[in-house]
């Protein structure tokens, strides 16, 4: 087997039409990241429901630096048990036949480049399992510039992690013990994080809700539904503290033509929808047209 082999990750994201890092890895433009940036986490999620992508959030974590965002594309790795004839072959061959140094961890680390998130599966270890530190932290900051790390499992040197600006860790536990009895079997492939699974180059979302994990051939159209539906809220709730009209009428999925109209004129002119101008709304401008009632099959 090879480790981080662009023809295997080609391989496992067929839909994606893109660019493409030397790794294989899509690369979702930067434009897609800023725009992803600015959407919640459930305005994210809910294009990916709905295109049945049931495995994609994971919320069971704590944090480095609550409160703040991580968004980037993914870099994976998968961590087992260690087993020491496996151990040994995983070892020598990255070392002796791709030239890699130190230990599985670093060898990852060693590969981010800027915009990049870390996303590994520690097969939930924390004792002996601290993926990363403050040195590691340190590699990982300087390499990604905004990035951090997704690790399904434990760190170390949380007092010098949170001295890190503008960088964010989820994780599970915190030890003070070094990595060790553990194993690499992959890099930059299908990796499981608590109930998702992130695929290399998928657009990592990390709000205080937890980390969404968005599959790279989705991530615009997640942008603009997210985006809409950020705007679409905000005329919401100001209509709602108006009371003109009543929560199932702005949770309906499909708004009735009186709704329609009177956002589109909103939209025009509120300081709310100032940044989403260059959203277009002709498809639902033509669904309104044809509801005589609202659909109360909304989201609250």
């Amino acid at each position: 087997m090879k480790f981080n082999n662009p023809e295997d990750i080609i391989q496992l994201t067929p839909l994606w039409q893109g660019e493409r890092f030397p790794d294989g890895r899509p690369k979702v433009p930067d434009r897609t990241l800023e725009r992803i940036r600015k959407v919640k986490l459930e305005e994210a999620w809910f294009p990916l429901f709905n295109q049945k992508y049931n495995h994609q959030f994971e919320g069971d974590f704590r944090t480095t630096h609550p409160g703040h965002q991580l968004v980037g594309r993914a870099v994976t790795a998968v961590m087992v048990p260690s087993r020491p004839d496996v151990h040994m072959a995983m070892l020598n061959y990255g070392r002796d036949v791709e030239g890699r140094h130190g230990f599985f961890n670093q060898w990852v680390i060693e590969t981010l480049v800027e915009g990049d998130v870390l996303v590994v599966d520690m097969c939930d270890k924390i004792i002996d399992g601290t993926y990363v530190g403050g040195n590691l932290s340190t590699a990982i900051k300087a390499r990604t510039k905004t990035g951090g790390a997704v690790v399904w499992g434990g760190i170390r040197d949380l007092e010098q992690i949170v001295e890190i600006p503008d960088y964010q860790v989820y994780y599970r536990g915190v030890d003070p013990s070094p990595i060790g009895e553990v194993m690499m079997t992959g890099m930059n492939v299908p990796c499981r994080v608590g109930k998702a699974i992130c695929m290399p180059g998928d657009v990592v979302l990390g709000t205080i809700t937890g980390v969404l994990f968005i599959p790279a051939h989705l991530a615009e159209k997640v942008a603009e539904i997210g985006e809409k539906q950020q705007v679409k809220d905000a005329f919401g709730f100001e209509r709602l503290e108006q009371g003109i009209y009543t929560s199932s009428q702005v949770d309906a999925l499909i708004w009735s033509r009186e709704v329609m109209d009177d956002f589109l004129e909103w939209f025009k002119v509120s300081p709310a929808a100032a940044d989403f101008q260059h959203l277009e709304w002709s498809e639902e401008i033509e669904k309104s047209r044809n509801v005589g009632t609202w659909d109360f099959t909304g989201l609250s």
